[in-house]
């Protein structure tokens, strides 16, 4: 007898729960908001904020002269959003692939005028504005906000090395001459150094311009940072 009104009272529960509960669980899933208890909405908002690109601080300053003679600083992309490099014309190693990863990146954002590209030499000595424009029609480059830079070599390499903190330097036991870097730096409208976070969360300050990936990414930030 006793068990037989536990039971009854269980299903009594059971239905006042259900008289109760049901109708706001069919509520939530009309308004596809099924998934938004507390723990939920927390992983969604980090989520998002893991996407976010990290402003690392403003780029350093520069002024060199173009391939067309015509001096150009960080002032001259006051606005824009862009990609630089360090390179040199006569690299038999890695620039003709970081050539090839500007001019995909470069096709991608023709006809922009709030994006551009800065390549500078490590070579000045050979790399005259004269070259850099010869370099530059060699491969095909269309975009007026595509600047081939040149100067004193020890401006230059301060800027490699300190200014950006990427490698560049000469040595006479490699071919070339040279080695430095194969990484992108972006930059966005304020001049600042943007970057996205790698999965432990730390950021990735730069862009692999060797890697398919690493243009892929690239590319995508441009056009977050484009739409900033």
């Amino acid at each position: 007898m006793f068990k037989n009104k536990s039971y009854i009272g269980i299903s009594f529960i059971i239905l006042i729960f259900g008289i109760y509960a049901i109708p706001k669980i069919v509520d939530r899933i009309k308004n596809d908001d099924i998934v938004k208890g507390n723990r939920l909405d927390n992983v969604g908002a980090k989520a998002s904020k893991e996407t976010k690109l990290l402003t690392i601080g403003p780029a350093p300053k520069f002024e060199l002269k173009n391939q067309d003679n015509v001096k150009i600083s960080n002032e001259s992309y006051k606005g824009k959003v862009y990609v630089l490099e360090f390179f040199f014309t006569t690299c038999p190693s890695i620039c003709p692939k970081m050539n090839m990863s500007m001019l995909e990146i470069e096709k991608t954002f023709f006809g922009n005028p709030n994006f551009g590209i800065v390549s500078i030499t490590i070579d000045p000595k050979h790399d005259t504005p004269q070259v850099l424009k010869d370099h530059a029609k060699l491969l095909g480059v269309k975009s007026s906000n595509w600047n081939f830079l040149t100067g004193d070599r020890d401006v230059i390499m301060n800027l490699s090395n300190k200014g950006f903190n990427l490698y560049a330097g000469a040595n006479d036991k490699v071919s070339g001459g040279f080695e430095h870097s194969g990484l992108f730096a972006l930059i966005d409208k304020d001049g600042n150094i943007r970057c996205r976070k790698d999965e432990f969360g730390n950021p990735n300050i730069y862009y692999d311009g060797l890697d398919k990936k690493g243009v892929r990414d690239i590319q995508e930030d441009i056009k977050i940072l484009l739409a900033e």
